[in-house]
């Protein structure tokens, strides 16, 4: 197989004929064929081949080919050289998401901002447009894509089943419903790589990496679905429990608990967008108050070792690992942003109180010199857990966002683990080459999963 980039242009004729540059026939290895075999995602068509005089690397398709395999716009693009005689145009690269239906700018509501930033970064190496369920014939295997404009507006057009598709479904209960499941298992039937396939499930994660030899001892000590005396226990062990809703994100639904001597029991908790803390006589009366809040929802609970992390004026800090894997297929931490909780909150979710920093100055306050091999050695750890999970988990995952702490003898932690990590800790000014660096990463793993990657790049 080989690999060249070059311009593609349209022309008006009617035939299926492709015009190809003296530079570009040579690469391609089409030197004296009269015809090619052109693909473009899911489609396929039979095309002339005419050799033209022009410097450079250039394919001219004339429209009959063009709405064939249904080509969206012209530009620089890759080409691939596949057996005897066929030419892979692309990639074609699909990002998958949701959101209201009869918003025409707004199609993907708080994504379409990423949305947008991914495919115009895209469209630079590939083609690339965004879609919701609603919008795949699965009949005639075509998806009525949002594309960008040179304007930065969405337009609709018409193309084949993508090379490669990256999963942003926003909800976790869509997620679960037969239809998504059935949409995620007719690309895999069709040998369309579909990464990032769902939410975690907290229990999932810790299960899978405590029985891990190799980072086990990086998770605190975890019980799914506890009963109250197993909830005791955990506290009498570690006298400070995390008591979280198995499928739950943005920090809802947890308690922050604790025993201290002589003083009792206290539960610190979010209520009504406000840091709430109770003070219980027994454990017992704490139990009757959490099972009057929840009741049966409480069997959906983990419990989980409390970690005394490092502080900043007395609240905790913990940090976001973004992690993606890259263009040759290894998992890279992107970006890092440092969450500082804020007084009396239970987490160090931005929406409920926290600041965030970055890990240098978060980490300097306590460490002073021996800051920056800290950091390095939580770097390690974050890219040794990405790898485990990967390896206990049986469909394609390109990015995965860890909550991991530190505490004061500079151990490392992981809390949770995120298939579809939100994107805040890039809105701090320092982290916004961060962002950008993500985007990268997202595209260039695209385009290792399309197979349109050079060679010398792996």
């Amino acid at each position: 197989m080989s690999l060249t980039f070059c311009n593609v242009h349209f022309t008006q004729q009617p035939q299926r004929v492709v015009y190809v540059s003296g530079s570009l026939m040579k690469n391609l290895k089409l030197s004296g064929k009269k015809s090619v075999h052109l693909r473009f995602g899911g489609e396929r068509i039979p095309a002339a081949v005419k050799p033209i005089k022009k410097p450079g690397k250039h394919l001219y398709i004339a429209s009959g080919i063009r709405k064939g395999i249904k080509i969206p716009k012209a530009g620089g693009v890759f080409l691939r050289s596949l057996q005897e005689g066929e030419v892979q145009i692309g990639p074609l690269i699909g990002v998958l998401s949701d959101g209201p239906a009869s918003s025409a700018t707004n199609p993907f509501g708080s994504r379409t901002g990423f949305i947008k930033q991914l495919l115009r970064q895209g469209s630079k190496l590939s083609y690339i447009f965004a879609f919701t369920p609603r919008d795949i014939q699965w009949d005639s295997e075509t998806i009525n894509g949002y594309f960008l404009n040179e304007a930065g507006h969405f337009i609709r057009k018409k193309v084949p089943l993508p090379d490669v598709v990256y999963n942003r479904l926003p909800s976790r209960r869509a997620e679960t419903t037969t239809a998504i499941t059935q949409l995620r298992e007719r690309f895999i039937r069709r040998r369309i790589p579909f990464f990032n396939w769902s939410f975690f499930n907290k229990s999932d994660i810790y299960r899978m990496l405590e029985k891990d030899s190799l980072v086990g001892r990086y998770v605190p000590e975890s019980i799914m679905s506890p009963s109250p005396e197993q909830v005791k226990e955990l506290l009498d062990r570690h006298s400070l429990v995390y008591y979280k809703p198995n499928s739950g994100s943005l920090g809802n639904g947890i308690y922050r608990l604790s025993k201290i001597q002589k003083s009792g029991y206290y539960a610190r908790y979010r209520n009504n967008g406000r840091n709430a803390l109770l003070r219980f006589g027994s454990f017992a009366s704490l139990m009757r108050t959490l099972q009057a809040r929840h009741g049966r929802s409480l069997r959906g609970y983990v419990a989980q070792q409390g970690i005394r992390l490092i502080e900043i004026d007395g609240c905790p800090i913990d940090f976001r690992f973004h992690m993606h894997k890259n263009g040759r297929n290894q998992w890279a931490v992107v970006g890092i942003g440092a969450k500082k909780a804020g007084k009396g909150s239970v987490t160090t979710h931005l929406k409920n109180g926290g600041s965030l920093l970055t890990p240098d100055q978060a980490l300097a306050r306590t460490f002073g010199p021996r800051s920056d091999e800290v950091l390095r050695n939580a770097k390690s750890v974050a890219i040794t857990l990405a790898e485990a999970i990967e390896s206990h988990h049986q469909h394609l995952i390109g990015e995965i966002g860890f909550d991991i702490g530190i505490d004061r003898d500079e151990k490392i932690w992981m809390f949770e683990a995120n298939a579809k990590p939100g994107r805040s800790i890039f809105k701090h000014p320092s982290l916004r080459a961060e962002g950008r660096a993500s985007v990268d990463h997202i595209l260039e793993h695209c385009l290792y999963l399309s197979k349109f990657r050079r060679r010398e790049n792996g």
